[in-house]
């Protein structure tokens, strides 16, 4: 799959944030994503073991979610636990496993946050930027902003507030669990965001092709 690189990943973390804020100016989060366009959905996660990380990126069908292609990438983790610097400590990895994608997926679905982050520029949107498709962060905790209380049932959401800003939604995508917080990464808007999302979770909390992801990235060769 063909990547639009924006810059290499040997930052420092006061490196890193200077990046963010200068990357931040060209997200787009108030485009529609299409949504009966939608054919192909790809889940996104990175596991780290030993210092080892290794990303995997699971593309289905939608809204049948039977499996694609699946890829992965491994290398030695680059960067430390600095939390909004997600990107650079999984970005080169993914960016390996990106490169070896044969399918060209419509969406992205992210295990991590897209413009709900301190610097709105979460790992989805970063990606989204050396991407150019359509990204969704999906959260499985908080980071930033507040919400108030919603209904137990699947399907229930709250918009997520920072300083004043929408940044996204806290949804419920499998009844009486946890919230997820799903945000516009790049080319996308928060109501079809959390839309697809919803329509990605038909059983669990985390959406299908992340459930996938997430599976296939925790399992390293021995």
């Amino acid at each position: 799959m063909h990547l639009h690189r924006r810059h290499p990943w040997n930052l420092s973390p006061s490196e890193a944030i200077a990046l963010q804020q200068e990357l931040r100016t060209e997200v787009v989060s108030n485009r529609p994503i299409d949504l009966d366009a939608v054919g192909l959905v790809a889940g996104v996660d990175v596991s780290v073991k030993n210092e080892q990380s290794q990303a995997a990126i699971v593309v289905v069908t939608y809204p049948g979610f039977l499996p694609v292609e699946t890829v992965l990438a491994q290398r030695p983790t680059p960067f430390p636990y600095v939390p909004g610097l997600l990107s650079f400590r999984e970005g080169p990895v993914l960016e390996e496993a990106f490169e070896k994608l044969k399918s060209e997926p419509d969406v992205f679905l992210f295990d991590g946050m897209g413009i709900a982050h301190p610097r709105r520029i979460g790992i989805a949107s970063h990606m989204g930027l050396w991407l150019q498709r359509p990204t969704v962060g999906c959260g499985k905790t908080l980071l930033c902003g507040r919400y108030k209380d919603l209904a137990e049932e699947k399907g229930s959401s709250a918009p997520l507030i920072d300083r004043k800003e929408t940044i996204g939604v806290a949804l419920r995508t499998r009844t009486a669990k946890n919230p997820m917080f799903i945000s516009p990464g790049h080319l996308a808007d928060i109501p079809t965001a959390a839309e697809l999302v919803l329509r990605c979770s038909p059983k669990y909390r985390l959406p299908e092709p992340i459930r996938l992801a997430h599976n296939a990235a925790g399992q390293f060769s021995p």
